[in-house]
């Protein structure tokens, strides 16, 4: 137990001195950024997906008849 509590220590004391952190600013922004590329992403992924359930109906429905 001694040896998690070590471990803790030494890994609060490495962020505080060793770490260098973004600036506020430059992580909202990156945060925006990241938004807005999933937001796009998603709505690509759905736009895909959409137009191949339409080809898959479509497919099918020349088969059945």
């Amino acid at each position: 137990m001694a040896g998690v509590i070590t471990y803790v220590k030494e890994s609060f004391e490495e962020l505080k001195n060793n770490v260098t952190w973004t600036p506020w600013s430059e992580a909202q922004r990156l945060t925006i950024v990241v938004a807005v590329f999933s937001i796009l992403f998603s709505l690509a992924i759905w736009g895909i997906d959409t137009v191949f359930s339409r080809v898959i109906k479509a497919y099918f429905g020349l088969i059945g008849n």
